[in-house]
């Protein structure tokens, strides 16, 4: 079975989206095609299919950093807001549309919620690992491996050829220097 984290993530996430457009559950609110993603975007997102693009990462996310609420993925999906001549500031993204898609995966049974000791929020469920885990083995190219640093050896210096030495200068001819008096 192919882990997901062998897999490159943004194929992963393309192939995952792709998937929940066939689970019943995970379905985009009419009001999707006008809304931001936050109050730091300028724009609608230009894609139409957005919704599933998002879900499929929040899912990626929720099965990374385990149990995970909605301000904590605010905050993962904010930016840093155009605020005109004023300096840029951080502000969280749309809390709205990532607690839908979470009701949504929660519906699937992809995810649930849980409190455990300290943390509460939501975990991915076994079924959501078989989902991710299917996606990941359908799209098994693998992530480009980081080229390993190699000790290369050092070339050894080329002698560059020497500068030619410069004649000596013609030295001053040997004729005894005027002592000046100081007052004068």
């Amino acid at each position: 079975m192919v882990i997901t984290n062998d897999v490159n993530k943004n194929d992963l996430v393309k192939q995952v989206a792709k998937e929940l457009k066939n689970v019943s559950e995970v379905k985009a609110p009419e009001w999707a095609i006008f809304v931001k993603t936050g109050s730091h975007k300028e724009n609608p997102p230009v894609e139409q299919d957005w919704w599933y693009t998002r879900a499929a990462a929040v899912l990626l996310k929720v099965q990374k950093i385990g149990p995970v609420g909605v301000e904590k993925l605010r905050t993962a999906y904010g930016g840093k807001k155009n605020r005109g001549v004023r300096p840029e500031k951080f502000v969280r993204g749309s809390g709205n549309i990532l607690r839908k898609v979470l009701q949504q995966l929660d519906a699937a049974e992809l995810t649930k919620k849980v409190e455990k000791e300290q943390r509460k929020g939501r975990i991915i469920t076994a079924k959501g690992v078989s989902f991710l885990a299917k996606a990941a083995s359908s799209n098994a190219k693998p992530a480009p491996a980081k080229p390993a640093k190699e000790a290369k050896p050092k070339a050894e210096k080329e002698a560059k050829p020497a500068k030619e030495a410069k004649a000596p200068k013609e030295e001053a001819k040997n004729e005894p220097v005027k002592d000046v008096p100081k007052g004068e």
